[in-house]
């Protein structure tokens, strides 16, 4: 049962990553990565499901840091009928992917400014974490976050959020959640935080100035 929200000023604001704060196509890096297979829309969104398992599946035991990778490019391969190279393939492309989103980096930079703590929740599996706190200064000015892989415990996990509010000391009442997935903002409603739907920068610009944030800082 949906946990009552607060009437105290949202101050604190939990990102996820992929989709909201760094690019992810994975249907342009599928046709990339396996240019053979991967012809048009229809193929395309045949091998998003099979590789990705709509991100549950073994591709969720990644990341939740449970399977390696080279284990996952063998199930894989063992279950879609690829070749255990064009598995890795896709696998190794993942990081490139990942590239910073400009527009909704600048709200990071802007409430930043304005004095908010910010944090992070990801599903993201170990080596990918890695490349992204090594590749990309700006993850490393948040307060603090956490990686799935890292932790062993993956959205829309109830778990998940509990240890987030515990490590970074959430008043679920005055924190809000920006993901892409709606199981996930329904998952953090659920704990009692305020949540933006991400769809594009406008939209989490639009949902975080719902909350009071974000007031003059683009201007600043």
């Amino acid at each position: 049962m949906p946990v009552t929200l607060t009437s105290s000023p949202v101050d604190t604001i939990v990102w996820d990553f992929g989709a909201v704060l760094f690019r992810w196509r994975p249907q342009v890096l599928l046709a990339a990565a396996l240019p053979q297979r991967v012809t048009d829309d229809a193929s395309a969104a045949y091998w998003r499901e099979a590789f990705f398992q709509s991100f549950g599946g073994d591709w969720a035991e990644f990341d939740r840091g449970t399977v390696a990778a080279d284990e996952l490019a063998q199930r894989i391969a063992r279950r879609t009928g690829l070749a255990l190279d064009e598995a890795h393939a896709v696998i190794g492309a993942v990081p490139g992917e990942l590239q910073p989103l400009a527009d909704t980096v600048a709200l990071v930079h802007a409430l930043r400014g304005a004095g908010h703590r910010q944090f992070y929740l990801s599903n993201m599996p170990v080596p990918y974490a890695d490349h992204l706190e090594r590749e990309h200064a700006f993850v490393r000015d948040f307060e603090d976050g956490l990686f799935s892989g890292r932790v062993n415990l993956i959205k829309p996990d109830a778990a998940l959020f509990a240890l987030a509010e515990e490590r970074f000391g959430l008043v679920p009442g005055r924190t809000v959640f920006v993901d892409d997935h709606p199981r996930n903002v329904e998952a953090a409603r659920e704990r009692g935080w305020h949540a933006v739907l991400a769809t594009d920068a406008q939209a989490i610009e639009q949902g975080l100035a719902a909350h009071g944030l974000l007031r003059g800082a683009l201007a600043a």
